[in-house]
């Protein structure tokens, strides 16, 4: 279906980019997206998204609002702390852009919902903030077939990534498998924008994977360092045997 005289009007500067056009609007509203994580990284992948008019978003996140969140998850007023976050962000991506469908999901991405939840999706974005759910989000869109953007800050470093898309390297072919002496959750400290520099990055990429334009960052693992004000390519080499489906224990 074309896009309405208000679609038009809205994403007019979507529409005036060389190599974009109406088209690849149209596949933009289609689209449906998987948003795992509705926190630091969450929150502005989350705003974009919306805003560039992504059809459907689905979010997951089991937690509540905190007061500590607010230094960095800029989807959240003070008002809104104590609540579910996955609640509050469809509140304010709906006011954004009343075009977008939003599910909220209050619960946890985990084996009893992964299937389900990847395979009713076109991307997944991994906005997670600890390993279990990182490797769980790459064997499940490696089992269904879906392609997923990968997004982690630390401190002042933060990475990002495009894996399991078409035929590219998979998480596990740069991270086999988890560190030993991983912490649980990744409540470390942060600077605040990092992010968002990230968060943003992540729904570049989203956009560009359903929108069939560009080029994706797979294969390659962007380093952002805040302190030094530079960013590094790592060459991501895919490995068969780490491309293969595991099971879901």
């Amino acid at each position: 279906m074309s896009l309405t005289p208000q679609e038009r009007e809205r994403y007019a500067r979507h529409l005036a980019l060389p190599g974009f056009g109406e088209r690849a609007q149209e596949r933009l509203r289609a689209g449906r997206v998987l948003v795992i994580g509705a926190g630091g990284l969450g929150s502005p992948a989350l705003l974009y998204l919306a805003a560039a008019g992504v059809g459907r978003i689905t979010i997951v996140d089991a937690d509540c609002v905190a007061l500590s969140n607010l230094q960095r998850q800029v989807l959240y007023a003070s008002a809104e702390v104590g609540e579910p976050k996955a609640e509050a962000a469809a509140r304010r991506l709906r006011a954004l852009n009343g075009c977008v469908e939003v599910v909220p999901r209050v619960e946890r991405f985990d084996r009893s919902n992964a299937l389900a939840l990847v395979g009713d999706c076109d991307v997944v974005l991994d906005c997670s903030d600890n390993f279990a759910t990182r490797y769980l989000v790459n064997d499940v869109c490696v089992q269904a077939g879906r392609p997923f953007v990968h997004g982690s800050v630390q401190g002042f470093t933060g990475q990002m990534s495009v894996f399991n898309w078409c035929g590219g390297p998979t998480y596990r072919c740069l991270y086999p498998e988890p560190p030993e002496s991983a912490p649980a959750r990744g409540d470390g400290a942060v600077l605040g924008v990092l992010p968002g520099l990230i968060g943003t990055a992540q729904a570049a990429e989203a956009v560009k994977l359903l929108a069939g334009i560009g080029e994706p960052a797979s294969g390659r693992l962007l380093l952002w360092d805040a302190w030094t004000t530079s960013v590094r390519t790592v060459r991501i080499a895919a490995d068969p045997q780490r491309q293969a489906p595991r099971a879901l224990d």
